[in-house]
């Protein structure tokens, strides 16, 4: 196996893209395998490569990891973006799964029918200002320090700055009512792994199109349409 991480899954976000933001953010460099063919697919599927008959799958260090929540920790943990101790791993583990609920929303948005997509958009917008931003907001604003655990860097601030762009991208000004995330936003986009992530040429992957959302329907044989929230 190559050094490097290799991560198997479509050239696009999905639930990959998270691991990307991590690696990215541990300025770690990884290599990536794209899945066009159904024979791709079925090729990893018949070396045994999958567990759970799913990607994203990741190797790394003579594994091959999958299930998405399983393969970020195992990053966040070797990378020290975990915490110091139990109590504040407990704290991360809540917070990263406050965003992966909002990003839950936004992932299956390109799979939407076009009549289900402007519903969902209101539907995503509306549980980031009145649910999720407001909770990161008070934690921010209560301890007063730079990041959300520990006034250290770690997977809980890389996941929410995450989840903070993917909704701007559906309302630009979706922050102008919470101060203390447009500062963190700021913060955490100026760390130097995370500012090269962000800035074109990098391996982040773009708003989903039409193209990737044909090619994973392809390759995993989606004969329907995902339905809105």
């Amino acid at each position: 196996m190559s050094r490097k991480a290799k991560l198997y899954y479509f050239n696009g976000r999905g639930k990959m893209e998270s691991i990307r933001w991590l690696l990215a953010a541990a300025g770690v460099e990884f290599e990536e395998e794209f899945l066009e063919t159904r024979e791709q697919y079925e090729k990893l599927l018949q070396g045994g490569s999958l567990l759970f008959q799913q990607v994203p799958m990741v190797e790394t260090d003579g594994m091959r990891m999958v299930q998405t929540r399983a393969i970020l920790s195992y990053i966040a943990a070797k990378y020290n973006l975990y915490g110091k101790d139990l109590k504040e791993r407990a704290l991360i583990d809540m917070y990263v799964g406050g965003t992966e609920d909002l990003m839950g929303f936004i992932i299956m948005f390109p799979f939407l029918s076009a009549e289900d997509k402007e519903k969902q958009c209101a539907f995503i917008v509306q549980k980031a200002t009145s649910r999720y931003f407001p909770a990161y907001e008070k934690v921010l604003k209560d301890h007063g320090q730079d990041f959300l655990v520990g006034n250290n860097f770690s997977w809980a601030d890389v996941h929410l700055l995450e989840a903070i762009l993917m909704v701007e991208e559906k309302k630009s000004d979706v922050l102008s009512g919470f101060p203390q995330l447009q500062a963190f936003k700021a913060r955490i986009s100026s760390i130097p792994t995370i500012k090269k992530f962000l800035e074109p040429g990098s391996q982040r992957k773009p708003v989903p199109d039409d193209k990737y959302v044909e090619t994973v329907r392809r390759v995993l044989r989606m004969y329907y349409d995902v339905k809105a929230n």
